[in-house]
């Protein structure tokens, strides 16, 4: 049975998410480094290149809470859960850098934020092998952007450079995770259609 009690936290998780400064239980990558002296363009590549990051951890915190709020098995829930907790590092990790770059937030999170929580609800209704696969095909490509991303960013910025290595690092195991709690292997063309609506939101908020 639908517990609407547990649809409430969802939305409650979902407001602090997109509105509220997210809080960080681990250093931040990279903190101790010293700050890199940046010439404009590069300061500004960095800025967009972690707004995306941070909008990507949006919607994964969006994904993982509407997993979770339809999945069956305990050590499914107890799987997405765990993830979203790390997400929510990164969205600190991410925030935190934006600022520090003198970046600002993608102005479109909340709309990213509810579309990504009814895919995610909609794969946990199809079973949790499938939900599971799911989280597990959207980590495979969530890793392969992230290194997109560190060839992409200024060399001189070891700053973000850290966050986003210890990111993808974590978003592998991410992966590894749902497939050993029987993730399901995605069809090809749900893979594809996930891969359009990620350069969809990813080309998006580099400039929004």
């Amino acid at each position: 049975m639908f517990d609407i009690d547990k649809l409430i936290i969802g939305i409650d998780r979902g407001l602090r998410t997109v509105f509220a400064p997210a809080q960080s239980l681990r250093d931040v990558p990279g903190d101790a480094l010293p700050e890199a002296q940046l010439n404009e363009a590069q300061r500004r590549q960095s800025a967009a290149l972690m707004r995306v990051n941070h909008t990507g951890e949006v919607c994964a915190q969006a994904l993982y809470q509407g997993q979770a709020l339809t999945a069956r098995d305990p050590s499914a829930k107890h799987a997405l859960e765990q993830a979203a907790q790390e997400e929510t590092e990164h969205l600190a990790w991410t925030e935190q850098r934006i600022a520090e770059l003198g970046g600002a937030k993608s102005v479109l999170n909340p709309l990213f934020y509810a579309g990504s929580f009814a895919l995610g609800a909609l794969s946990g209704l199809l079973g949790d092998k499938w939900n599971l696969g799911f989280l597990a095909e959207t980590e495979r490509q969530v890793v392969r952007h992230l290194e997109g991303h560190l060839e992409r960013l200024p060399h001189e910025d070891q700053k973000s450079r850290a966050i986003v290595t210890q990111m993808r690092d974590d978003e592998a195991r991410h992966a590894t995770t749902a497939i050993n709690h029987g993730g399901a292997d995605l069809p090809s063309p749900v893979k594809a259609a996930m891969q359009a609506s990620s350069k969809v939101m990813t080309e998006t908020a580099y400039w929004l």
